[in-house]
């Protein structure tokens, strides 16, 4: 089967295809992970989105539902160098050329993936086609132009209704831009007592269950598209203890008066360098995001930048001065990534005792 991945500047990579069947129009984007292939697909942030490992052997241990962020994949595209059409793992319960197939994931490999990072990294990411149907070129330049991004992401990967996770811990209500299954494992480590709420909850629904402290989690797209709701988190940070992760964390500047902005072409992967300067350390760190935190617009707002990344500079946490209210932009939950940074957690539980 042809596999084809058209972009809108008129580039072309011809591979083969493997996956469903399809054509799927997204935001192409790589990924540096060697490992983690389940939960980088299964992960809500990356919605919308065409991903591109470079790593260049992707799928030779399989599939299988524990290693998993979601319970579907959001990815409208995978791209690889080479798959293991023949994985080998004693947990293994499908290939991935099967898990794409039942996600409805349209897949394209064989392909110059050294090229296509290259090409990111110069130019941005980049609107794209992703096809395996044997399209003519005509048709896969009508799909770009006719088919637009989605904007409004969040919608599609929050909880529809509240969920409740009893524990005999700390009350955290989790607030679901898109949230990893790995942050609320983490939370269950420490026996909390979770909630988690759509991510256009109001204040008095949140805090209708008495919680201790908030989580605001990852998600996709821009967080702009959370302005309507800002005032509700605005009201939350001044009340309880706060802890954003990615999304969040640029959520929670938004709300205190801060700025964001689109990058380049985003940090995604599993081996990036962050700085901790109020422990004067440096971290290896999970990190899925193309939006950053201006740190020049938090300088009046309370806000005090506690990490940064090692690569580029970016603002990669912050906390308030005064208030119990911090965030990272990287995953301390890893999945897929190091697991150095889980220490955060430990320092939420604490703003809430």
């Amino acid at each position: 089967m042809q596999g084809i991945l058209y972009l809108e500047d008129g580039t072309i990579y011809a591979g083969k295809g493997f996956g469903k069947t399809g054509t799927s129009v997204g935001e192409l984007v790589f990924n540096t992970s060697m490992t983690g292939y389940e939960q980088i697909l299964t992960d809500p942030s990356y919605a919308c989105q065409v991903i591109t490992m470079t790593y260049p052997l992707i799928g030779n241990y399989g599939i299988n539902k524990l290693e998993q962020e979601s319970n579907r994949v959001h990815a409208k595209g995978f791209v690889v160098k080479s798959i293991s059409q023949h994985p080998s793992n004693y947990m293994k319960e499908e290939t991935l050329d099967e898990f794409l197939k039942r996600m409805n994931v349209v897949g394209v490999y064989d392909v110059d993936t050294r090229s296509i990072t290259k090409k990111i990294r110069k130019e941005g990411t980049v609107k794209c086609v992703i096809s395996n149907e044997n399209l003519s070129i005509a048709q896969l330049e009508t799909y770009i132009k006719t088919v637009p991004l989605k904007e409004d992401l969040i919608q599609d990967v929050s909880t529809v209704k509240i969920i409740h996770i009893p524990g005999t811990g700390p009350k955290v209500a989790v607030i679901d831009f898109g949230s990893k299954a790995n942050i609320i494992r983490n939370l269950k480590e420490f026996d909390c007592d979770i909630t988690i709420f759509p991510y256009n909850s109001t204040y008095d629904e949140i805090m209708a269950v008495h919680p201790d402290g908030v989580l605001l989690s990852n998600g996709p797209g821009d967080p702009k598209s959370m302005s309507p709701y800002l005032p509700h988190i605005r009201k939350i940070i001044k009340k309880l203890p706060t802890f954003g992760i990615c999304l969040g964390h640029q959520v929670l500047a938004l709300a205190l008066g801060g700025d964001t902005y689109k990058m380049k072409y985003g940090h995604r992967g599993g081996n990036h360098g962050v700085y901790d300067m109020e422990r004067e350390k440096a971290y290896i760190t999970s990190q899925n995001h193309g939006y950053s935190v201006n740190p020049e617009s938090i300088k009046d707002k309370g806000m005090i930048v506690t990490h940064v990344n090692l690569n580029d500079g970016t603002v990669e946490g912050m906390r308030h001065r005064e208030l119990p209210v911090f965030s990272v932009q990287f995953h301390p939950e890893g999945a897929p990534g190091p697991e150095d940074t889980a220490y955060l957690f430990e320092k939420f539980l604490s703003s809430m005792n």
